[in-house]
């Protein structure tokens, strides 16, 4: 009995005091590496990032002369008290003068515009909301003139003659605000969204 305990003790102790456990050696795990909620964003940022094409800003561009054009006639009182203002429209008088040598082309423009791109399904929908928010802005202009021949406020000095010139004038840099928005966003091939008009585009795509 003596001899077992003594030929046991070798086995279950073979390092003195040292317990059996700490002798063995186990492998090591191996490191997964997980990516970083960052570095995921990023890897789908790069892949999915589509420069918008240059055919598309042009044509999106193009729209928005639409409405400036027919606004340029709610700007005559602006133009008469600063007529330092209309030196800033000389480069587009050319291509206003051949856009109004054109019979009807208000009405010839629009109805392209939006028969050709708006519900053209084949064109992406970068230009087709872009042509849509013109057409709407374009609308929205006619307002203005319904106004004034219904309430016809005459052409003296009074209330109606000055809130009348205001509302043009108001109408008119709106309308310019929202053309240079427009263009400098296609430029770089971002969406403009003009407020009070892209919904109302939104909701006819």
């Amino acid at each position: 009995m003596a001899s077992m305990c003594i030929s046991l003790q070798p086995t279950l102790n073979p390092r003195g005091s040292r317990p059996l456990l700490h002798s063995l050696s186990f492998p090591r795990s191996s490191t997964v590496s997980i990516p970083s909620p960052s570095r995921k964003r990023a890897v789908t940022t790069r892949a999915s990032y589509n420069p918008t094409p240059a055919t598309e800003r042009v044509i999106a561009i193009a729209s928005y002369a639409l409405p400036f054009f027919n606004s340029l006639q709610y700007g005559r009182f602006l133009f008469a008290q600063y007529p330092r203002l209309g030196l800033l429209m000389e480069p587009v008088f050319p291509i206003l003068n051949l856009y109004r040598s054109v019979p009807y082309a208000s009405f010839v423009a629009f109805f392209g515009l939006y028969l050709g791109v708006v519900r053209n399904t084949s064109l992406s929908r970068y230009v087709r909301f872009n042509a849509m928010q013109a057409v709407t802005l374009d609308v929205l202009l006619a307002v203005p003139v319904l106004l004034t021949r219904i309430l016809d406020p005459g052409q003296g000095g009074g209330f109606g003659m000055k809130a009348m010139m205001w509302g043009h004038t108001g109408v008119f840099v709106f309308s310019s605000m929202c053309f240079v928005y427009g263009v400098l966003s296609c430029l770089v091939g971002k969406t403009p969204y003009i407020p009070f008009v892209a919904d109302a585009a939104s909701r006819q795509l």
